[in-house]
């Protein structure tokens, strides 16, 4: 008797990278029940679609996907589609409503019921195992789920819930399996960060928490993202500045500077003690890269706060920075502010912003020409090899592109002696004796 093939799965990711950690936990959770997973769509039978719902674009590209696989599904080349995550948690039942095709919704926290959806049993055992979907030298190693901040534009603690530290524990078995995997690079992530054990040993234990991670043996680095900085934990400090294998870099979304706008978006900090916190950062921790996002548009952004924020910029010189248009969301604080600024007026604002975070990138990057930099290998681009320093993270920020006589191993680290520059690249020669040399 022919026994009855199971069915091939395929998995999409959207937003951001806490989201590739729960792809990479359902995958490794339907691996582990026998169902075969799909890295083509070509080949599926059945595409789950892990959605975003944090700001208007991502929704829609989120919206997109889904019908782009809906309409695969009408065309017979897949049985089933299914949704899950962000989107899907936050308008359910819109969603329900305008695409019913799709063949079933679930929400953020329910995993084990997507499982048992495709054909398999959700497996205790498999708690923290995962199917890589980055590089095999890399990982993002989510440490929290949820967010306790006010702030007035963000959905997020609608969709994700409160705060909720994973145990200690569970987070060092994590990276000791990943370490023996292969991974090099550990990437912190969390809605929050910095609030890492507040709700379970009323203290901020993310100090501890990094140096731990650090000492797992194969660890070679850990970046730490998405720190808040209201009530930062400057302990933390050391440990970045001190411990080998911590890199020197920090991911700080400031989102604004303006008092009148920070006070509206309830950051908790002002113009004076961000920039006091800056400097601070700068101070204990020498040669540290700072990463920062921010918001252009806010309801009450008005010319003068937007020139206060271009200041801002100017001033501190951020070494990576990214800008996002303001979107209204509703359930959130400042969604009865409405939306009075004008698309055009937003996106005029992000190219300022991005104009000068452009020069400052390609003054940065040319006072690295004739320096040697330790560079983890990602890939390769025909005669060139790609990868990043320790000030760089994966997909987001700047790459050195690498010349070499003789192969380099991907996923080793090289020292490259650097030789050019271009707004957001370096390009490098290796040194004769890097590690993992063919």
């Amino acid at each position: 008797m022919r026994t009855k093939r199971k069915l091939r799965v395929h998995v999409v990711t959207m937003g951001c990278a806490k989201n590739v950690v729960d792809s990479e936990k359902l995958l490794a959770q339907l691996r582990g029940g026998g169902i075969e997973l799909a890295t083509d769509i070509r080949r599926a039978d059945v595409a789950v679609i892990n959605t975003c719902g944090f700001i208007g674009p991502a929704k829609q590209e989120s919206i997109d996907t889904i019908i782009e696989h809906v309409r695969l599904k009408s065309r017979g080349r897949l049985k089933k589609v299914f949704a899950m995550g962000c989107l899907t948690e936050r308008y359910m039942q819109d969603l329900q409503t305008e695409i019913p095709e799709v063949d079933r919704f679930f929400g953020t926290h329910q995993m084990e019921e997507v499982v048992r959806e495709l054909g398999a049993e959700y497996r205790n055992d498999l708690l923290g195992e995962r199917v890589l979907t980055t590089p095999a030298h890399t990982a993002y190693l989510k440490i929290s789920e949820g967010c306790d901040n006010p702030c007035s534009f963000c959905a997020i603690p609608l969709m994700r819930g409160r705060h909720v530290s994973r145990p200690f524990g569970e987070i060092l078995d994590e990276t000791n399996r990943l370490a023996e995997s292969g991974v090099k690079e550990i990437v912190v992530i969390g809605q929050d960060t910095t609030a890492y054990g507040l709700d379970t040993a009323g203290r901020r234990r993310i100090s501890d928490l990094v140096a731990a991670i650090a000492d797992v043996s194969g660890v070679e680095w850990v970046r730490l993202m998405y720190a808040f900085p209201a009530k930062f934990p400057v302990g933390l400090l050391d440990v970045i500045a001190g411990h080998p294998r911590v890199c020197t870099y920090l991911d700080m979304p400031v989102q604004h500077c303006a008092d009148a706008v920070l006070k509206s978006m309830r950051r908790g900090v002002s113009s004076r003690t961000t920039r006091d916190l800056l400097r601070m950062i700068r101070d204990r921790v020498p040669g540290i890269a700072l990463r920062t996002s921010l918001i252009v548009g806010y309801p009450t952004e008005g010319e003068r706060e937007f020139r206060q924020l271009e200041d801002f910029v100017s001033e501190v010189r951020f070494d990576r920075l990214g800008v996002f248009l303001y979107s209204q969301e509703e359930g959130t604080t400042a969604f009865p502010l409405g939306d009075p600024i004008p698309s055009p007026v937003k996106e005029e604002r992000q190219a300022r912003i991005m104009e000068l975070q452009r020069e400052i990138s390609s003054e940065r990057n040319a006072a690295l020409v004739g320096t040697r930099q330790k560079v983890l290998i990602d890939r390769r681009e025909n005669d060139l090899f790609v990868g990043r320093t320790e000030h760089d993270a994966p997909d987001i920020d700047n790459e050195v592109f690498v010349r070499s006589g003789e192969p380099l191993t991907i996923g080793t680290l090289c020292e490259v002696d650097i030789v050019d520059a271009y707004e957001y690249d370096i390009v490098g020669d290796a040194v004769k004796d890097v590690e993992g040399k063919g």
